[in-house]
Parts: structure tokens; C-alpha cells; sequence
């Protein structure tokens, strides 16, 4: 297909939204769909693209927004306790599972270095599946799915120098003497330093000056400039741009604004990671599988079982998981990995693979991505969860923020309501529109991010799906009601306090389920009540006439609810009730009809009475 680019999205859009409902309807999972429209569209299907390298090139983007969003869930201080099984059990899978499968190759006949350049290759696994598949299976918070991350952000880190030997192992050492390896390793070492320094010192700051616009669509350009940036300059070092879109992440993981761009980024993130899968698909060679299906068969069989047998041992021992999450560990984590394509065109390049060796294996990585989602469907049907609890480890003590209460807008209203849940022990979390205030917030310890509370992405990220109650405190009427309205669709069991400027306001926040408590209506209620002490009453007796105008009033709102659309009957209502209420205080003093009604029911019982 020669078209345009639209043509192209077009279709991949159409093969995106038929293929992925019809294999997570059987069960099969989002990743497989992708792959096998990946595959009918491929050069070796129907041929819709011709060459699936410029896509794969360009769908790498959802690789990096997906290591982003990972790093904003990991802040410096989850990474500093998860340093051992990083390096510890990571180092281990890349150490065994290359040697292995490299001296497999040995036994191929392929040269010592070739053989080494394939086993590492092959020892790398796919960030982008895995990820998926445990985040489809809501599994990256459980024990196997943190060791999983642990592995593959070692691997990350263990591709920078796999990348460098190439050229100093094949023909191209010449080329790599004008570049020696020292250098490369401190252009890395540079790169790592500035992104990190350079974060730390410039990021909050960017974001804080663009949040002042007030604009959302030069909010998400700085978001997504930060994370193709970072990308960018890793890149430029010779290392992986999923690296540097993670430290990014990272860095910014305990800022205002981590939940507002997770927000932003995520969208884009999926669309371009299921791009990614599409490509992958289309660079299966079906013609070479066809033509040496057993041969590649054996091959990919040989990967999953090498590198199953090692993850399932690293993560009993040093992983200390239990047997069923020692096998979902290997079934995540058995398949080859997006980066291997990589490392073998560059050793293709460097005279170490011929074409048609590098084909095979570009051939074996691909259906092992393809096979894993099925492994990882059938492990999981045998191993069902016994739902038994171990000890904690310190590695399980950082969890994510799971508040009991979402406070939307951080004003005096809001800032109250979270004084009190603090004395109470309760957690919570505020989000608030305006950036100077959740700056001035913040130094006080408040856990308050910034953003718009009526996206519902933002919700979402900030942990919406675990709260009990949301109090939206924001004072902009329209936006107060926008907010509630994302609310109720989102978390219709949740319950909602809204803050509501008038009467009015109180009924169209009734209109949509939220419990309305009106701003001002309880303090001017307290000064009336003041105002009669002043005035000469006793505390008690002004106290009772508050807490009877209090429930009057709150009856009188929900009744002209039913009617606050009509405007006459509005009136009539509130005269009549104005009336009543009189006759009742009148009562109390016992003046009025009511009053006099009351002496002739209940007289005085000092007078004597008649025969």
C-alpha cells in the first residue's frame, strides 16, 4: 500500500479496534491482538507496509512514554530499596541467561564472539510486553511483577555496554578505535549525571512556570518535550532512550505534578505502545518461518525453556518468591526482548552475523513475544491464587497511596477538611487548579498535586478507584459541577461532599448525587447564634433556636428541590415557610396564634382547677 499516512493510521487504527476486542473476548489478552494485526499487515501478510523497520523506529515512543509512567510511580525512594534485586537478581538473570544461551550457540557452530553477542541478545527481555501483560493482569505491584521490573531495568542499564563490545568484537574495530570505549562509557556517565543534576534543579521549576499559563495544551507539549528530551539526549550517549524517559519519571515522582502528567502522557502512551506491538508483528518473517519451521521452532522452544528454568530459580532464592510466582516470573520474563533487534543490526553491521542469521533470530524474538502472552494465559489457569500472605520485606514496605478521602480544591474550605482527617490519621489526597497555592502547600507537608480535578485521567492517577468519600471544595461554580460530574460517572459508589456557593448551586449538586453543604450557611449560622446572646438571650436557649432554624432551613432545601425550577412556586414555598417558622419562635415566647393555642392545651398548673 502506497498511500498517505492518513490511509496508514487509518488502518492501523481499524486493525487495532477489530483485532484487540476479539482476542481479549477469548481471553488472549490486548498484546496478542496487536501482534497478530501486526502480522496481517506486515510485509509478509497482506502487505499494507512494506518495510515495518521505520514503524518500529517510530512506535519506540510508546516504549519511552510507558518507562516515563513507570518512573513517576517510583519515587528516589523506592528505587534506593529496590537497588538489590536490581542489581542483585537482574545481574544474575543477565549473567546466567547469556552465558547459557551463548554457549547454545557455541554448540551451533557460530564463533565465540558471535555466539556471545546472541546470548546476550537473547538473554534481554521485552520491557514493553511484560509490562503490558502484568498491567493488563493488574500485577505490577504484586511480589513477581516488582522482581519483573527489578530484571528488566537492569537489562536497560546491561544494554549500554553490550552495545559498545559489539564494534571491538567484529570488523569494525577500526571504527571503534576512533571511539574508544572509555569514552563511550564517560559520554554515558555525562549524559546520566546532567539528567539527573539537571532535573533535580531545572524541572519543578519548568513545570511550575508553565503551569502559571493556565493553558493544558502547554502543559502537555512541556510534558511531552521533557520525555522525548530526556529520550533524546540518552540517545545521543549511546543509551537506551527508555532509560532516560525513566530517570526523568523518577525524578519527577514526589512533584505536584505527577499525577497531572501521568494524566497527560498516558493517552499517548497507549496508542503508541499498541503501534509498537503492530510493528513488532510485522517484523516476523513468515516466509523464513515457513521455509525452517522446525528449526525455528526448536529455537524458540530452546529460548523459553532456558530462560524460563533460570528466572524460576532466581526467583525462588534470591527473589524469595513462592513457587506460583516463581513460574508467573518466568513466564513474563521468558521471551526475547525489542532490544534485541537492536544489538543484532548493529552486529550484523560489525561482520559477526551474516543476513540470514540475523533473520533467524529476528524471527525467534518476534514469536517468542507472540507465544508468551499464550504461556502466561495457560500458567495462570493452572496456578490460581491461594490468596496466602507472607511476611513483609522492606522491599514491600513503600506502597503506593492508597487515601481514603480525594479533597478537590485546596482553598481555606478544603484546607479545614484536611486539618481534621489529619488529626483523625486519615489519609487523603488534594488536588488543586492553582499552582502558587499547591507550591505554598506543599512546604507545610500537605499531600496536594496539581491539576484540573474534573479530568478524569488525573482522578485516576491519583489513586481515585481506592477512595471512600471526595469533597470537592473548589469554589468556581461551574467547575465545582464539572468535577462532580466526572465524579459521579467515574466512582458512582464513592460518596461525594460538595461545597455549594447558594441555594441554587446546592440544588443542581443534589440534581447529581453529591451530598451539598453550603459555604457559608453553618458560620452564619454560629455568629446569628451569637448575635442573640448579645442580645440577651441564654446560650442554651440561643443554641436551640439555631439547631431548630438549622434543621428547618435543611428540610425547606430538600423540599424545594422537587420544585427549584419553578420560580413561583419557589416564592410561595419560601413565604410560607418564613411564616411557619415565625409562629414556631413565636410559640416559644408564647405569643401568637400558636402560642395561645399552646396555654390552652398545657395550663399553668399553679392555677387551681375547676370542677
Amino acid at each position: 500500500m502506497h498511500g498517505s499516512g492518513l490511509d496508514l493510521a487509518l488502518v492501523f487504527l481499524l486493525a487495532a479496534v477489530i483485532a484487540v476486542p476479539v482476542f481479549k473476548r477469548f481471553g488472549l489478552g490486548a498484546v496478542l491482538g496487536y501482534l497478530a494485526a501486526g502480522v496481517v499487515l506486515g510485509p509478509y501478510g497482506i502487505g499494507v507496509v512494506g518495510n515495518a523497520a521505520p514503524v518500529l523506529a517510530a512506535a519506540e515512543i510508546g516504549v519511552v512514554m510507558l518507562l516515563f509512567v513507570i518512573g513517576l510511580e517510583l519515587s528516589p525512594a523506592r528505587l534506593r530499596v529496590m537497588r538489590r534485586p536490581v542489581f542483585g537478581v537482574g545481574g544474575l538473570q543477565v549473567a546466567l541467561s547469556g552465558l547459557a544461551l551463548g554457549a547454545l550457540a557455541l554448540g551451533f557452530g557460530l564463533d565465540w564472539r558471535a555466539a556471545l553477542v546472541v546470548g546476550f541478545g537473547l538473554a534481554l527481555s521485552s520491557t514493553a510486553v511484560g509490562l503490558q501483560l502484568l498491567a493488563e493482569r493488574k500485577a505490577l505491584t504484586s511480589d513477581y511483577g516488582r522482581l519483573a521490573f527489578a530484571i528488566l531495568l537492569f537489562q536497560d542499564l546491561a544494554a549500554i555496554p553490550l552495545l559498545a563490545v559489539i564494534p571491538l568484537l567484529g570488523h569494525g574495530a577500526a571504527d571503534a578505535a576512533a571511539q574508544p570505549t572509555w569514552w563511550a562509557v564517560l559520554k554515558a556517565v555525562a549524559a546520566i549525571a546532567a539528567l539527573v543534576l539537571g532535573g533535580r534543579v531545572l524541572l519543578r521549576h519548568v513545570f511550575g512556570i508553565v503551569a502559571r499559563t493556565r493553558m493544558p495544551e502547554v502543559f502537555t507539549a512541556t510534558a511531552l518535550l521533557v520525555v522525548l528530551g530526556s529520550a533524546w539526549l540518552m540517545q545521543l550517549a549511546g543509551l537506551s532512550m527508555g532509560l532516560g524517559a525513566f530517570l526523568a519519571g523518577a525524578l519527577l515522582a514526589d512533584s505536584e505534578f505527577r499525577h497531572e502528567l501521568e494524566a497527560q502522557i498516558q493517552p499517548f502512551e497507549g496508542l503508541l505502545l499498541g503501534l509498537f506491538f503492530m510493528a513488532v508483528g510485522m517484523s516476523i518473517d513468515l516466509s523464513r518461518v515457513l521455509a525452517e519451521p522446525l528449526l525455528i521452532l526448536a529455537c524458540v522452544a530452546g529460548l523459553l525453556l532456558v530462560k524460563f528454568a533460570i528466572l524460576f530459580a532466581l526467583g525462588l532464592r534470591p527473589g524469595r518468591l513462592d513457587m506460583r510466582e516463581a513460574l508467573l516470573l518466568g513466564s513474563v520474563l521468558a521471551l526475547g526482548g525489542e532490544f534485541a533487534f537492536v544489538v543484532f543490526g548493529e552486529a550484523q553491521k560489525a561482520g559477526l552475523l551474516s543476513p540470514e542469521l540475523r533473520g533467524r533470530l529476528v524471527a525467534i524474538v518476534g514469536l517468542s513475544m507472540a507465544v508468551t502472552p499464550l504461556l502466561l494465559i495457560a500458567m495462570t489457569r493452572l496456578l490460581p491464587d491461594t490468596g496466602r500472605r507472607k511476611p513483609a520485606r522492606p522491599f514491600d514496605a513503600i506502597r503506593d497511596e492508597h487515601p481514603q478521602v480525594l479533597i478537590a480544591g485546596f482553598g481555606r474550605f478544603g484546607q479545614i477538611v484536611a486539618r481534621l482527617l489529619a488529626a483523625q490519621g486519615t489519609r487523603f489526597v488534594a488536588i488543586e487548579h492553582s499552582p502558587e497555592q499547591v507550591d505554598f502547600m506543599r512546604r507545610f507537608g500537605n499531600p496536594i498535586h496539581y491539576g484540573d480535578p474534573a479530568q478524569a485521567g488525573l482522578l485516576q492517577a491519583a489513586g481515585g478507584s481506592h477512595v471512600r468519600v471526595f469533597v470537592v471544595a473548589i469554589d468556581d461554580v461551574q467547575s465545582n459541577l464539572d468535577t462532580v460530574r466526572v465524579i459521579r460517572r467515574l466512582y458512582p459508589q464513592a460518596q461525594v461532599f460538595a461545597r455549594a456557593r447558594n441555594r441554587r448551586h446546592a440544588w443542581e449538586l443534589m440534581d447529581l448525587g453529591a451530598q451539598a453543604v453550603r459555604e457559608t450557611f453553618h458560620s452564619s449560622l454560629k455568629l446569628g447564634e451569637r448575635v442573640l446572646v448579645a442580645l440577651g438571650a441564654s446560650d442554651a436557649v440561643a443554641a436551640d433556636r439555631a439547631e431548630r432554624f438549622r434543621e428547618h432551613d435543611e428540610k425547606l432545601l430538600v423540599a424545594q428541590h422537587l420544585i427549584h425550577d419553578d420560580e413561583a412556586a419557589l416564592i410561595q414555598t419560601s413565604q410560607e415557610a418564613r411564616r411557619e417558622l415565625e409562629q414556631l419562635f413565636a410559640a416559644d415566647r408564647g405569643e401568637g396564634t400558636l402560642g395561645s393555642m399552646l396555654e390552652r392545651k398545657d395550663p399553668d398548673p399553679a392555677k387551681p382547677q375547676g370542677s
